[in-house]
């Protein structure tokens, strides 16, 4: 999604990193720069309206159930693989749609 418009900060990154930035897991120098965007952005704003919108829905829904300790250490070892560019190993990805 694009406006078409010439902005400093690329729309493909706003939306790239959106969840950085509603997660506030962003340098507060970037989160400025996004707010900037979104100011000149509607399609864009849009987009941040709707995902800020479906977060607070599944966090009122969800958010009371406790997420176990090594579920949690999993996952979050499971992004940091994917971010860091390696491979996920096909073992685990079988064993997890199980």
């Amino acid at each position: 999604m694009s406006c078409g418009e010439p902005h400093e900060t690329d729309c493909s990154e706003v939306l790239d990193h959106l969840y950085e930035f509603l997660d506030h897991e962003m340098p507060d120098s970037d989160c400025t720069k996004f707010e900037v965007h979104f100011e000149e952005c509607s399609p864009c704003l849009e987009k941040y309206g709707l995902e800020q919108a479906v977060k607070k829905l599944v966090k009122r829904c969800c958010g009371q159930d406790d997420v176990p300790a090594d579920l949690r250490a999993k996952v979050m070892g499971r992004i940091d693989l994917i971010r860091s560019g390696q491979a996920v190993p096909e073992q685990d990805v079988a064993t997890a749609q199980e």
